[in-house]
């Protein structure tokens, strides 16, 4: 069950560009990380962290960056990979952690995480 905060989120985002990948109407996540990640922004924004607006523009960003960066044969796309990237960018910008601090979590959690569970 969502609480009123993540029912806000979701809903704010349904039908948009930024909106989260759906199947039968729930959420899907290939890997673990991306759940985490989803967690993780949904926890920082309802605790007052920042505003979830701000992140949603940091994720429009990412997308539109992503979409102008890649070559027609490029990686395939992964939306956890743009939220993670707006997530990252939200933090910083929030003044939660230095790109120092973030650089040094996001090595370790990388290097503690099994293979087949980190973002690409």
């Amino acid at each position: 069950m969502l609480t009123r905060f993540e029912h806000f989120a979701l809903t704010s985002m349904a039908g948009a560009e930024d909106s989260p990948p759906r199947a039968n109407g729930t959420l899907c996540f290939a890997e673990e990380w991306e759940r985490s990640a989803f967690g993780v922004a949904l926890a920082l924004a309802r605790e007052g962290h920042f505003e979830w607006e701000d992140f949603r523009q940091n994720l429009i960003a990412a997308i539109g960056d992503w979409e102008r960066t890649q070559a027609p044969d490029g990686p395939s796309w992964n939306y956890y990979e743009q939220w993670l990237s707006a997530l990252e960018a939200t933090i910083l910008q929030s003044g939660l952690a230095t790109p120092d601090e973030l650089s040094a979590r996001l090595a370790t959690v990388t290097a503690t995480a099994p293979a087949d569970t980190r973002p690409a």
